[in-house]
């Protein structure tokens, strides 16, 4: 064996020994966190791998820095070929891939392309960060130093690739193998090396180890870094949610006594998978980018939260581990220390910063765990909660109205209640805004109308109906929530509804993906869905006579990025004649929240700009004169956005409904 390969050996070693220590580090990390059954639908999984983690769907919505960080992926995926080939001839000097053929052909044209590609990329990466100085690339320090040793070291290993290719070139006498294709290698080989060819194993040699030493450094550096996402994005995208209903809050067993903390105060009340999440985090501020909060200046970062549960994981995991006690690490918590209660109440549950992110973090899902211990372990949350979650015990609703007067919309419509005559096609949800708000109920009304014109045959629950229990949930007050949902449960199932449409988004979400977890299956579909279809069918009909009308839409964070619903209501608006619908810039799953959802609409909104405000203006700036939505949320959020710049009288708020029934023959 040669000096050569014996010195390998050690360096070798020490590597991997370094490597997997680490990597064991960080799994031990992980069983600190709470169990959780992330291994079904493993199709499902592959597929998400395949499209999010290879296919890079989610980083190219963002074009530019998609491309780049595509061409960063794929070029260290060819770059493995050459990476073991170098790891195998330390241990045996003259190894190649030289006869896997043909395969070798492709193999090394691909690396000779994606290794220049990978170069621009890292200079475009590095004149972003450094030079425009993108906003979301914009960190600390330490992060700032932390992407450049990352982005050189990546530079290095390309630049040493090179070299040790083209001085291979130089000592074959400038000759490749068969099936070798390296036009680049070949180019800078002829170039640098030309006439000393003598000296051309001196030079490999020296190219060798510093891309060995490269590779090295730059795989036990990433265990200290924010990208250690190398390791971890592709496990972190396969053990993401899954399912129709994916992003459905799990519910408490808060009739399990042997649970001592309800919600999450620390690591040890997260599970694994959150946990993991911290560790996925590529620190690329998508997420907050697209927050609506962070965006109009409150406190909330998401990207934040998931680099402190990262943080926080770090500094108490170890003692966990040991089970020892330290002042001044055990006596912290994660919430209140490390992130505080003015972040985690900040939060609309919109799911832009999950839609955004490109490895699939989970950030609401644990926001709503710290807001569950705040609310049920520390009884501390905004002062203006205290009435909603009285109402909603008292009254069956967040306000303060008579829970017997839920259908007095409805006089005068001769629409029967289940009670009186329960069978029907379907039961329209009507929720609190469509039975009290006074508005809203106009929407109701004009629903009811177009359903009436229809022939379907429908009901409403009228007294029977209660908060549906979405606010309480993801105000974290699960013990109120899940009281409200198992009495709607045992309701509904007492008529043996099985078809329910509602107009309220968020009564939709909890009804269609979250009832399920408390015995309640139905088939539930939103008003926008029906009316589309109504359409459709020819069931009702638009009038001939043509309107000249601008409508802009503005899209329900939980009709669109919770269910995927964007084409249903547009469809029902250009049904109508001479309507011309105009796009807001940020529109469809990048439509921005009004500002109202995960208990927003009931806190007060004090600093910053206000979410709505912001909303609104995008709507005015299009020039439409008629504001459309499909939840009662959004339209008061709209409404009063549209107040503050003194546009009532130019620009009305809609609900679809009222538009379309104002247009049928």
């Amino acid at each position: 064996m040669e000096i050569r390969n014996f010195v390998y050996i050690l360096v070798f070693i020490a590597s991997f020994g370094l490597l997997f220590r680490n990597l064991f580090r960080v799994y031990k990390y992980l069983k600190t966190g709470r169990d959780e059954n992330r291994f079904e639908n493993t199709g499902e999984r592959i597929l998400n791998v395949i499209k999010i983690a290879f296919g890079q769907t989610k980083l190219l919505r963002d074009k530019t820095a998609g491309a780049v960080h595509f061409l960063l992926f794929w070029g260290f995926v060819f770059f493995l070929f050459a990476v073991f080939e170098s790891i195998i001839q330390g241990f045996y000097s003259p190894f190649s891939l030289e006869f896997s053929g043909p395969v070798f052909g492709i193999i090394t044209v691909t690396q000779d392309i994606f290794g220049i590609l990978v170069f621009l990329a890292v200079i475009t990466a590095l004149y972003r960060r450094f030079v425009r100085k993108i906003k979301r690339l914009q960190g600390d320090k330490a992060e700032k130093i932390d992407a450049s040793i990352i982005l050189i070291l990546i530079l290095f290993v390309v630049v040493t690739m090179f070299g040790q290719n083209a001085s291979s070139i130089a000592l074959s006498g400038f000759n490749t193998a068969e099936y070798e294709l390296r036009p680049i290698s070949l180019s800078i080989s002829s170039l640098l090396f030309s006439g000393t060819e003598n000296s051309a194993y001196l030079y490999y040699e020296i190219f060798w180890w510093l891309h060995i030493i490269v590779i090295f450094t730059f795989m036990n550096y990433l265990p200290y870094s924010k990208h250690f996402h190398v390791f971890t994005s592709i496990p972190n995208v396969y053990f993401g949610k899954t399912g129709n209903n994916k992003y459905a809050l799990k519910p408490i067993d808060l009739e399990d006594e042997s649970i001592e903390q309800f919600g999450a105060a620390d690591i040890e009340h997260l599970t694994w998978k959150q946990i993991l999440d911290g560790f996925s985090c590529t620190e690329c501020g998508r997420c907050t980018d697209a927050c609506p909060a962070a965006s109009t200046g409150k406190a909330l970062s998401p990207k934040r939260i998931i680099e402190q549960i990262r943080k926080r994981t770090e500094h108490k995991a170890p003692l966990i581990i040991a089970g020892l006690e330290e002042d001044g690490i055990t006596d912290k918590t994660l919430v209140h220390d490390y992130i505080t209660q003015d972040e985690l109440w900040a939060c609309t549950t919109c799911m832009a910063c999950v839609q955004e992110c490109p490895i699939t973090i989970e950030h609401v899902d644990s926001i709503v765990e710290m807001r569950r211990n705040l609310t049920l372990m520390e009884s501390s949350f905004p002062p203006e909660l205290n009435s909603v979650f009285k109402n909603m015990e008292t009254n069956f609703t967040p306000w303060a109205f008579n829970k017997n007067d839920r259908a007095d919309w409805a006089e005068g419509l001769n629409i029967k209640t289940m009670a009186q005559d329960p069978d029907c096609e379907y039961l329209f949800w009507v929720g609190c805004a469509g039975s009290f708000d006074a508005r809203y109920q106009k929407v109701s009304v004009a629903f009811s109308k177009i359903m009436q014109k229809a022939g379907i045959d429908f009901r409403i629950l009228g007294v029977e109906e209660k908060c549906n229990g979405d606010t309480a949930r993801r105000l974290g007050n699960e013990y109120l929530a899940q009281m409200l949902i198992q009495e709607n449960v045992e309701t509904l199932n007492k008529y043996k509804v099985k078809k329910i449409v509602t107009a309220c988004p968020h009564c939709f979400n909890s009804l269609k993906n979250e009832y399920s977890q408390f015995g309640g299956n139905f088939e539930v579909i939103h008003h926008s869905e029906m009316i589309e279809k109504l359409l459709n069918q020819g069931k009702i009909k638009i009038s001939d006579k043509s309107i000249k009308n601008k409508v802009t839409f503005h899209d329900s964070c939980y009709l669109g990025r919770y269910n995927d619903i964007y084409d249903a209501p547009r469809q029902s608006l250009m049904n109508v004649n001479g309507l011309e619908l105009i796009e807001m810039d940020r529109n469809r799953d990048k439509g921005f929240c009004c500002g109202a959802g995960g208990g927003r609409m009931f806190m007060e909104e004090t600093e910053g700009t206000r979410i709505n405000e912001n909303r609104a203006k995008e709507a005015l700036d299009t020039g439409a004169d008629t504001i459309a939505a499909a939840c009662p949320f959004c339209m008061t959020m709209m409404s009063d956005g549209v107040k503050s710049f003194d546009k009532s009288d130019e620009v009305a708020v809609k609900d679809i409904a009222e538009i379309v029934l104002d247009n049928l023959k």
